[in-house]
């Protein structure tokens, strides 16, 4: 029995990407205007699959995003935002 369950606790280790990883990406989105701006933001990227939050700043005129580097990457979020209305950039 302890053989089973060892046996099968590794095969759950095993099969977790070992590369997966939390990253954090700041986008610049010039086009926000208004004070609900950044709620369009918001809900753009949240709808991410892999996005675990999402901070948009309208003074800044930017947004803060973590997400899952196995489930998304940059491009979707920039994508994400742009099909929203407000088209973004990565910021260096």
């Amino acid at each position: 029995m302890k053989k089973l369950a060892a046996l099968i606790a590794l095969a759950a280790t095993l099969s977790a990407p070992a590369w997966a990883a939390t990253k954090t990406v700041t986008l610049s989105v010039p086009g926000m205007t208004c004070e609900a701006c950044p709620i369009t933001v918001k809900k753009a990227l949240s709808k991410v699959a892999g996005v675990e939050k999402a901070e948009v700043s309208f003074e800044k005129r930017e947004a803060v995003v973590t997400f899952d580097d196995v489930k998304t990457n940059a491009d979707a979020l920039t994508k994400a935002t742009a099909n929203a209305g407000y088209p973004s950039g990565v910021k260096q």
